[in-house]
């Protein structure tokens, strides 16, 4: 199947690109030659071959997902250098004022 100028270009403008001239037969190429590799592999027979899911033999590799206590709050609320109500104080962001 040989991919044309056209085609190339449609897909082109689907994704919002614009291409040279030049650009375009380089990528008219390009395209056409990876259509003919995936046409290849589609010749291939796979009849006997089982389906993969995955590369490797391990089922799982994560760590059990056991809850564990946290750090106590007034522990680190030692190295906060201002706090109030329990929570972290930090500097106001967005300023709310009617010039801003």
């Amino acid at each position: 199947m040989a991919i044309t100028a056209n085609e190339v270009k449609h897909v082109a403008s689907l994704a919002k690109l614009e291409f040279t001239d030049e650009e375009l037969q380089k990528f008219t190429g390009q395209m056409d030659e990876i259509i003919n590799m995936v046409e290849q592999l589609g010749e291939v027979d796979t009849t006997d071959v089982p389906v993969t899911s995955t590369v490797t033999e391990e089922v799982n590799v994560m760590r059990e997902d056991v809850a564990v206590k946290g750090t106590d709050r007034t522990l680190l609320m030692k190295n906060v250098p201002e706090e109030k109500d329990g929570l972290i104080k930090v500097p106001a962001i967005i300023d709310e004022s009617e010039e801003g």
